[in-house]
């Protein structure tokens, strides 16, 4: 739970500095948005394929998505399907999917300023 928190009050901390320092609007949310839901779509499909022992989603694809900008949505899946919580490597990994999301879409928005 505090994981999810924390992802929360870090997304809305991280796109209230986005706005603030880069003045955009608020079209750049629809893309997490939308991959959020994604990625909570599959992360319930992935437990259901757990559970019921039928084939799994790659990890590589949930990184994937978690990457591309629905790390919002695997933090929320994890905690409402109790899904991928207790592995360690798996759990690394996702924080540093999110880092480098976080850094890749600052970075975009350094470099393009406000003309994104």
């Amino acid at each position: 739970m505090l994981e999810v928190v924390i992802g929360v009050i870090g997304f809305a901390v991280y796109g209230f500095f986005i706005l603030l320092i880069w003045q955009l609007s608020f079209w750049w949310f629809m893309p997490y948005l939308v991959l959020s839901l994604l990625t909570f779509i599959v992360y319930g499909h992935d437990k259901r394929s757990a559970q019921l022992n039928t084939q799994r989603i790659p990890e590589r694809v949930l990184h994937g998505l978690a990457l591309s900008g629905g790390w919002p949505g695997a933090l929320l899946a994890q905690h409402q399907f109790r899904h991928k919580t207790q592995k360690q490597p798996f759990k690394a990994i996702l924080w540093f999917t999110i880092i480098v999301n976080a850094t890749c879409f600052m970075a975009i928005c350094w470099f393009f300023g406000q003309t994104i």
